[in-house]
């Protein structure tokens, strides 16, 4: 059986959650979390919104799967987020233990990698993904931001 749901198809769906952050005027990241096919959590950053240095996209699709699982932990979930964990995303998801994260575009900066390996050992890490799309959106994001 072929099913049509792969990295680029949620990857396009945490873009959906970017395009919002866009339109709010927060940086334009996304995240879904993914569990057997089924986004159980969908979040893009709230910084400015909440006034909080730690709404970061991933931190809010950790909480909502958390709450929509039941448990702390999400095993046999994958989070699909356009741009790299920072480190202190990074290290939340290392105590979520998530089997896989994917990202987009890579974040030379302050990405979780310029830290080491944050992640849980069992976790995979896909980068890459749809990582023009992603990252277009950042740069145009900082662009207006400078204009």
């Amino acid at each position: 059986m072929i099913t049509p749901y792969n990295d680029d198809y949620f990857m396009k769906q945490a873009l959906v959650e970017a395009q919002k952050a866009f339109d709010d005027d927060e940086v334009p990241v996304g995240a879904v979390v993914v569990c057997k096919n089924q986004i159980i959590a969908r979040a893009h950053n709230l910084t400015e919104t909440l006034n909080d240095v730690t709404a970061h996209a991933e931190m809010q699709a950790i909480t909502a799967a958390a709450n929509f699982t039941g448990g702390k932990y999400l095993k046999g979930c994958t989070l699909y987020v356009t741009l790299e964990p920072c480190v202190m995303c990074g290290g939340a998801l290392y105590w979520s233990q998530l089997d896989k994260v994917v990202f987009g575009a890579s974040d030379e900066k302050r990405g979780a990698s310029l830290a080491g390996n944050l992640y849980h050992p069992k976790t995979t890490v896909v980068s890459g993904v749809m990582e023009g799309q992603c990252a277009e959106l950042i740069k145009t994001f900082f662009k207006n931001k400078r204009t």
